[in-house]
């Protein structure tokens, strides 16, 4: 199971571990973007912090209907406690996570300040 807390904005936070290709790990708190249906977004310095791995290009289409095109980088996190291999869209806000990294997993929150947040997989 995963655990985390609603801010004082009412938005899901959890922490997570990311580790780049040679050893280098940050811990983060991201924010869960049902909206996003990608993995995990990071700003471009931790990227770099991270030395992750350029993999391609990404091109979406935004909520007004424009295109913002952005990099996809290649990270492990660890999620309930496992290590998994994902993408990492680049994004110059907070880190977001999105529905692929959420999959197979129920999300429950109490919408309120300091509100509980759980991620628990499903049989």
């Amino acid at each position: 199971m995963i655990r985390g807390i609603a801010n004082a904005d009412r938005e899901a936070i959890i922490r997570l571990l990311v580790r780049g290709p040679a050893g280098q790990r940050q811990r983060i708190k991201a924010v869960i973007d049902t909206g996003f249906d990608g993995w995990l977004s990071l700003p471009p310095a931790l990227i770099a912090v991270l030395g992750l791995p350029w993999r391609r290009h990404g091109r979406p289409i935004l909520a007004d209907g424009s295109e913002r095109p952005f990099d996809i980088y290649e990270a492990t996190v660890i999620w309930d406690r496992r290590p998994r291999p994902i993408a990492v869209d680049e994004a110059d806000t907070t880190p977001l996570i999105g529905m692929a990294l959420m999959e197979g997993y129920e999300l429950r929150m109490q919408v309120r300040r300091r509100g509980k947040v759980t991620l628990q997989a499903m049989p």
